[in-house]
């Protein structure tokens, strides 16, 4: 299967996506840390991707969403973005809420 075509099956099948450096137990950067304690702090499952373990999606996924960095937060198949929007978000009581709404009763994968 082409990479691309597996970004986008990631992206689609999971309602809540995060690509990072590790995983949520073992991030490998803050960026990658300061990401997972936010979403976290929404109390609901997430799927995640670790671009360290996966560097035809590390070199791929920067066309496929049109941004640089990582970590990068997919909601409903829609990039959100990077560490300090989800952040800001988190301070501003907006990330859960989008969380919440994108999950309703269904439980992601861990991992994706």
């Amino acid at each position: 299967m082409d990479i691309m075509e597996t970004i986008r099956g990631q992206v689609e099948s999971n309602s809540v996506l995060l690509y990072m450096k590790g995983s949520p137990n073992q991030p490998q950067c803050g960026f990658s840390s300061r990401t997972v304690q936010a979403l976290v702090g929404c109390g609901q499952r997430f799927a995640y991707v670790d671009i360290l373990s996966n560097p035809e999606i590390r070199t791929n996924l920067p066309v496929y969403g049109n941004w640089p960095t990582f970590p990068q937060l997919w909601v409903n198949g829609e990039l959100i973005g990077g560490c300090d929007i989800i952040c800001d978000m988190h301070d501003k009581g907006e990330l859960k809420s989008l969380i919440d709404e994108a999950i309703g009763d269904q439980e992601p994968a861990a991992d994706a």
